[in-house]
């Protein structure tokens, strides 16, 4: 799996000044709210249809809509519980679990993933770059097409690589950033900048690295982190 992504690659840039982690906390819990308010308020609009006297022709839409939304919703705290939280209680992860979360975020995207983890089983950082990567990867392909996710023990390391490839696949320059360990680009986005930050903390902190590359209708995200 080593030659499916150079990882010393030269995109990995000297980094600038660290940013504060009060700022990086606030940026998360805003990246996490937003990953949150569209099934809420789906729920809540549910919610007031089964309330509103005029619309018990819309009972059943309305119960569909608050059994959809719920489902998103416990997905996507399922998913963050791991990708940002670590699921503190827990050292080691099955890769069976991992990508029963990772589906279930791909569900609510127009995407689809391939998983093919070779790996028996995860450590909390590696479980999290897993998760991450697989996200970036599905948030790489907007109008759609296939993430192919492997991992594999490499010696005493783990490797991770995720091919996004499909119609308009981009890799956002404040990912792109984000994961160079470089501060938010002016005027992007800091929902898509402050994940791609996170991770590289993590994985700097573990010892490992990370990088991704464009390509014509591709975006290679690549890890490597020392095996527990």
């Amino acid at each position: 799996m080593t030659d499916a992504a150079p990882l010393d690659s030269p995109t990995l840039a000297a980094e600038a000044e660290p940013v504060g982690a009060a700022q990086i906390a606030a940026f998360l819990a805003a990246r996490m709210c937003h990953d949150f308010i569209s099934p809420v308020s789906a729920i809540v609009s549910g919610l007031d249809l089964l309330e509103d006297p005029d619309a018990q022709d819309m009972r059943e839409d309305a119960m569909g809509l608050i059994a959809a939304s719920g489902r998103k919703l416990a997905e996507m705290l399922s998913f963050t519980r791991v990708a940002f939280g670590a699921s503190a209680s827990a050292e080691v992860f099955d890769p069976r679990d991992l990508e029963k979360l990772a589906q279930g975020v791909f569900s609510h995207l127009r995407a689809d993933l391939d998983w093919a983890v070779e790996a028996d089983q995860f450590d909390k950082a590696s479980a999290r770059a897993v998760l991450n990567i697989a996200q970036m990867a599905g948030a790489a392909l907007p109008l759609g097409g296939r993430a192919k996710l492997k991992a594999a023990r490499d010696g005493a390391a783990t490797v991770i690589v995720a091919e996004a490839a499909g119609t308009k696949a981009r890799l956002r320059p404040e990912v792109a950033a984000g994961l160079r360990g470089e501060a938010l680009p002016e005027g992007a986005l800091h929902g898509h900048w402050v994940q791609a930050y996170y991770v590289h903390l993590f994985v700097k902190e573990a010892g490992g690295k990370i990088f991704a590359e464009a390509g014509e209708e591709k975006v290679t995200f690549a890890a490597t982190l020392p095996a527990a």
